[in-house]
């Protein structure tokens, strides 16, 4: 099978279902992230969006329906309550799905319902119109262990939005309720699977970016139209926008910049950029952006994780010097996500081996790692979206 984590992490799923300091409560740890560094305070707000233009793929749903959330520079903070990382819905689902696929995750000891971000709900926003990044995780991942890097963003000065893939996150809190993984059981099916993954995707960022639209112009693109924080479509500017993603959100978020003029600079956290696996007998079949090439600015970050098929995708862009490379040593695929500053708590803890924090975030210190990749991406974006 073609090695990838994201092909890993979904071919068990088709197989089961046929730094900062630590506190303790209850016996349950609660983990916490680091503080960004920007200036500004952060607000954030949930937004349900249907596309009536499009079956869902995974539940034959007759529209297209997701979650997302932004994080933007609030105006006032005053009187409103921080956001958890997760729901409490959310935690739950994901204390008892993510053991599954990273089997070095603990099954019990942690509160994953306790983790505070640093941003405050549906905050009013500033008036001042921001560059706007959009977010799409790895497979089987929520759009909140990317919390960390969005609010870096936000607190730099830029409006921010995590997608949730719908049906191939891990799970999805929906106002009307939780929304878990649903791919095909069937692992004869793996390849077509993972296309409909990736097209699905692509699909689903320019939906988004569309929904943002409508809120640049004053509208509610909410589809229970749940009152927006004030003055947040004032501070999208659209003249502005880049996009990045992890693994598999990485290819996603390069492809879509490929396709899509309306986005102006993208970045890869370690993806492939071709649909994986090849049906058998067949080669492997690359993203247009690996044949042609790109005009916009391209990042790619990686780790020691990086194989020879990551090699082969990306070696045209950056022979080419249309992409920038940035690799960290001692490091693994994860440590773009949350668990970078989470999983050196869960050693610490004891609620995790040495050995399972290094094969996801690798040995490398989260005082270095975590302030190091927000500050490429945030010095990325600042220098093609300002």
């Amino acid at each position: 099978m073609f090695r990838t984590v994201t092909t890993l992490v979904i071919a068990a799923l088709l197989t089961t279902t046929s730094g900062g300091a630590v506190a303790q409560a209850n016996d349950q740890l609660t983990l916490r992230l680091p503080a960004p560094t920007g200036h500004h305070q952060i607000g954030t707000t949930a937004l349900h969006l249907v596309d009536p233009t499009r079956k869902d793929p995974w539940n034959d749903a007759p529209k297209r329906e997701l979650m997302v959330s932004v994080f933007y520079p609030a105006k006032d903070v005053r009187g409103r309550q921080v956001a958890p990382q997760m729901t409490p819905r959310a935690a739950e689902s994901f204390k008892a799905f993510a053991p599954r696929v990273h089997t070095q995750l603990p099954k019990d000891g942690v509160d994953w319902a306790a983790t505070k971000t640093h941003s405050y709900v549906d905050a009013p926003a500033q008036t001042t119109r921001r560059p706007v990044v959009l977010y799409t995780p790895g497979g089987a991942e929520p759009r909140t262990l990317g919390t960390g890097v969005a609010e870096e963003l936000a607190s730099n000065g830029f409006v921010v939005v995590t997608i949730d893939h719908s049906g191939e996150a891990s799970e999805v809190d929906f106002p009307g309720g939780l929304r878990q993984i649903d791919l095909p059981p069937d692992p004869a099916q793996f390849p077509q699977t993972m296309r409909t993954v990736i097209d699905t995707r692509f699909a689903d960022t320019k939906f988004v970016l569309g929904q943002l639209e409508v809120l640049a112009a004053g509208r509610n693109p909410d589809a229970d139209r749940k009152p927006l924080p004030q003055n947040l479509g004032r501070a999208l500017d659209l003249r502005k926008i880049g996009i990045y993603g992890h693994s598999v959100g990485g290819g996603t978020a390069a492809e879509t910049m490929h396709e899509d003029r309306r986005v102006d600079a993208a970045i890869s956290m370690e993806s492939y950029l071709s649909y994986y696996p090849a049906p058998a007998g067949q080669p492997l079949e690359q993203f247009p952006i690996a044949r042609d090439g790109t005009d916009r600015p391209l990042l790619v970050l990686s780790s020691d994780y990086w194989d020879a098929d990551m090699q082969h995708d990306w070696a045209p862009l950056v022979e080419n010097r249309t992409t920038r490379r940035i690799d960290w040593d001692n490091a693994q695929h994860y440590v773009f996500t949350d668990y970078a500053a989470m999983l050196p708590q869960l050693q610490r803890a004891g609620l995790m081996t040495a050995q399972g924090r290094q094969e996801l975030v690798g040995a490398i210190d989260p005082a270095r790692s975590v302030p190091s990749v927000r500050k490429s991406i945030v010095d990325f974006f600042d220098c093609h979206l300002r």
